[in-house]
C-alpha cells in the first residue's frame, strides 16, 4: 500500500535557519492576540478537531501523527476562513478610521453601524480558491463589495462558490501570479483595496493580518496538544500559512517549538529554490499542479523573512503522491478516523509517509520512533468533483 511512497522521487534540502527575531517582529504577539479575540467572537466560530492517527503512526514507525482538520472551519472548507476575512475586516477598519477621523471598532462594523460607508469600500484579491472564498464570505458579512481574480486553472465550482457570497469573479488568462498582477493593477486604477495573502514591496499589512488570523488555528492546536510536537510538516504556496504557523508556534512553545518541514509541489518549488539560494527566489510555473492552492511561483517576502529563520527542511513532492495520500485519509488504516482532505491539504502527509519509507530521507528529517508529527489539514473537499475523481482513481 505504501510502495508508491517508497519509490517516489522527493527532493530535500536541509538548511541552518538564520538568526534573528522574525518570529516575534513580523507578526507580533499582539497581532495574534487581536486576531484570536476578534475571530472567536464571530457567529459560527467553533474549534476544529485535532485527530490522532495511531494506526498510521504505528505503520510508519514513529511516535505519533496528529492531523489538525480545518475542513469544518466556519463551513467554508479550509483554514483560509481565518485569514482573508479577518484581513478584509482590518482593511475596512483602517479605511473608515482614515475617512471618518475617529477610532472604529470591529464590533460596530459587524453590526452595521457604518453600513453606508462600508458599501463604498471594494475589497479585491487574486486566489486559487480558498482565500477568495474567505474574503468573499467576510465581505458579505461586513457589507463590502468584493471582486475576485482567478487564473485559468481554477475550477468553475470554486468560482461559483465565491459568486454565491456576492463576489464579482474575473478569470485571467494566465497563472496565479498573473491573476495577482491583474488584481493589483485594476485595484490601483479604480481605488479598490487589495486584500492579499502574499506580500510585495510596499505592501505588507494585509498579509500580516492574514497570518495573524491563522493564530486561531495555532492557539487551538497549542491547547489541544499540550506537549509540543517534534515536527510540523506544512504545505506551502506563497508561504503565508507556514510562516504564520511557525512564528506562532515559536511564540507559544519557545525553544520546544517543532522542527519546521516545508513541503511544496515539484511543479512550483519557489520556497525550495529560495532555501537553495539563501534568498527569496521566484520560479516560473510551467505546468499547474493538481494541488491548486500551492501553485505559486513567487514567495511572499514577509513569509520568507519568517521561514528563513524558522524552517530547517524543504521538500518537494511529485504529483503521483496526491491521490494515494488523499485515499489513505478517506480509507484509513485500522481504527484511525476517516478524514476528507482536499488535494492541497495532503502535501505534508505525503512527504511524511515518503520520508518514513525512504531510509536516507528518514534520517535526514530526523524521524525516529519517538517523533510526534503535526500535519496541518488545510482544506476539505472544496471541489467535490475533483475530490471524488482523485479519491476514486
Amino acid at each position: 500500500m505504501l510502495d508508491i511512497f517508497s519509490a517516489a522521487n522527493l527532493k530535500h534540502i536541509a538548511v541552518v535557519p538564520v538568526s534573528g527575531q522574525a518570529s516575534e517582529l513580523v507578526v507580533t504577539r499582539d497581532n495574534y492576540a487581536d486576531a484570536v479575540a476578534e475571530i472567536k467572537s464571530w457567529n459560527g466560530y467553533t474549534e476544529t478537531p485535532l485527530h490522532t492517527l495511531r494506526d498510521l503512526s504505528n505503520t510508519l514507525g514513529i511516535g505519533g501523527v496528529f492531523y489538525k482538520d480545518e475542513a469544518p472551519r466556519f463551513g467554508l472548507g479550509s483554514f483560509k476562513a481565518l485569514g482573508g476575512s479577518y484581513a478584509g475586516l482590518r482593511v475596512i477598519q483602517r479605511e473608515l478610521r482614515k475617512q471618518l477621523g475617529k477610532d472604529i471598532s470591529a464590533h460596530d462594523i459587524r453590526k452595521g453601524t457604518y453600513a453606508d460607508d462600508v458599501a463604498e469600500i471594494t475589497l479585491v484579491s487574486a486566489t486559487d480558491g480558498n482565500h477568495g472564498k474567505s474574503l468573499s464570505w467576510g465581505a458579505q458579512r461586513f457589507g463590502a463589495p468584493c471582486r475576485i481574480y482567478i487564473h485559468r486553472e481554477v475550477s468553475e465550482i470554486r468560482a461559483q462558490a465565491m459568486r454565491d457570497f456576492g463576489a464579482t469573479v474575473t478569470r485571467v488568462d494566465g497563472d496565479y501570479d498573473a491573476s495577482v498582477e491583474e488584481a493589483r493593477n485594476d485595484a490601483n486604477e479604480n481605488g479598490w483595496f487589495v486584500v492579499s495573502d502574499t506580500s510585495w514591496e510596499g505592501y505588507t499589512q494585509p498579509p500580516i493580518d492574514v497570518m495573524a488570523g491563522y493564530g486561531v488555528m495555532t492557539r487551538e492546536t497549542f491547547e489541544q496538544m499540550r506537549v509540543a510536537p517534534t515536527h510540523v510538516f506544512i504545505q506551502c504556496g506563497c508561504g503565508g500559512l507556514a510562516a504564520g504557523v511557525s512564528a506562532s508556534f515559536r511564540q507559544l512553545w519557545g525553544d520546544a517549538a517543532p522542527r519546521v518541514v516545508i513541503v511544496e509541489p515539484e511543479l512550483a518549488p519557489c520556497l525550495f529554490e529560495s532555501a537553495k539560494a539563501g534568498e527569496k527566489t521566484d520560479v516560473e510555473v510551467h505546468e499547474e499542479t493538481l494541488m491548486a492552492g500551492l501553485s505559486v511561483g513567487e514567495p511572499s517576502g514577509i513569509a520568507w523573512q519568517i521561514l528563513s529563520a524558522e524552517a530547517s527542511d524543504y521538500v518537494t513532492i511529485p504529483e503521483s503522491l496526491i491521490a494515494p495520500a488523499m485515499r489513505l485519509l478517506a480509507q484509513p488504516l485500522g481504527d484511525d478516523p476517516k478524514i476528507v482532505a482536499g488535494e492541497s491539504a495532503i502535501a505534508g502527509l505525503a512527504a511524511l509517509i515518503a520520508g518514513t519509507q525512504q531510509s536516507s530521507l528518514r534520517d535526514a528529517l530526523g524521524l525516529t520512533t519517538k517523533s510526534r508529527v503535526l500535519l496541518i489539514g488545510s482544506e476539505g473537499a472544496t471541489d467535490p468533483a475533483i475530490y471524488a475523481s482523485l479519491v476514486n482513481s
